[in-house]
């Protein structure tokens, strides 16, 4: 049987005419705006100033959301517990659009935290980086103890990928079982989030997925490039206490149901 991802994605819009002088201008607005918030955010850490320091990153993502021209709709409410937010995962702009939302910090594969620039930024502003391995397990659940008992709230993709945003993958259930850990069920909370792109008009309904062999610049170049955006909703489902159930299995599956029940188009 073929899987979903095994049929080659669609061909990315290349800018045209006036749409590299958009792409151009935000561009610029958008490295301008991170940049510029960067620095405010690197002042404001060096003096400890941790609340401070997220509501910058949210912002710096709210701008760069109206720069591009995306609408952002929400429904539901971010929940005011310690523990996690997993989403699926369909589009560079998840990043943006998630921390616009709520203060969080994204658990990354270790591989990011070299990338030139993008590492650095990510590292400064709190991103827990892991190495999914068993040798590093019982470090992954001594940094997840650690940042969930000062109140943090964690933020990973569990189908591992990124897709076309028209379906949920199953959902991996690794990262789930350092929530079962010694000293995590009695004060974790998994909020599950759902994520719907709605394109622009005239634009097909995976205009906005990033996967199979699309890449990363060219899918940017393509968004930026277009006048008129779309817009993605944000769905807030409730919390699901970790406690609660048996083991990560089971909580993997309680999430990708919520998520997938959010969706609309599966």
């Amino acid at each position: 049987m073929q899987a979903w991802n095994d049929v080659p994605a669609a061909k990315l819009d290349r800018p045209k005419g006036i749409g590299w002088v958009l792409l151009f201008i935000r561009v610029i607005l958008i490295i301008f705006l991170i940049s510029t918030l960067f620095l405010f955010h690197i002042f404001l850490s060096f003096f400890g100033m941790k609340n401070l320091c997220q509501l910058v990153v949210k912002y710096a993502c709210i701008g760069s959301l109206k720069i591009a021209g995306l609408k952002l709709k929400q429904s539901g409410v971010p929940m005011s517990f310690a523990g996690a937010v997993v989403a699926n995962h369909s589009s560079w702009l998840d990043i943006f659009v998630l921390n616009a939302t709520q203060k969080i910090y994204f658990v990354s594969k270790s591989e990011v935290k070299k990338w030139p620039l993008i590492g650095k930024i990510a590292n400064h502003v709190g991103t827990v980086f892991i190495r999914r391995s068993r040798i590093d397990a019982i470090k992954q659940k001594n940094i997840f103890l650690k940042r969930i008992s000062s109140g943090d709230k964690l933020l990973f993709f569990p189908e591992g990928t990124s897709t076309d945003g028209m379906r949920i993958l199953p959902f991996k259930s690794t990262l789930f079982a350092a929530f079962f850990e010694e000293g995590l069920p009695e004060i974790s909370w998994i909020q599950p989030v759902t994520l719907n792109y709605i394109a622009p008009e005239t634009k097909r309904a995976d205009w906005y997925g990033w996967w199979a062999d699309m890449g990363f610049f060219p899918s940017v170049m393509m968004v930026l490039s277009h006048m008129k955006q779309g817009e993605v909703e944000l769905v807030f489902h409730d919390p699901l206490y970790v406690k609660e159930f048996r083991n990560r299995k089971e909580l993997a599956h309680a999430s990708e149901q919520a998520i997938r029940n959010g969706l609309l188009i599966c």
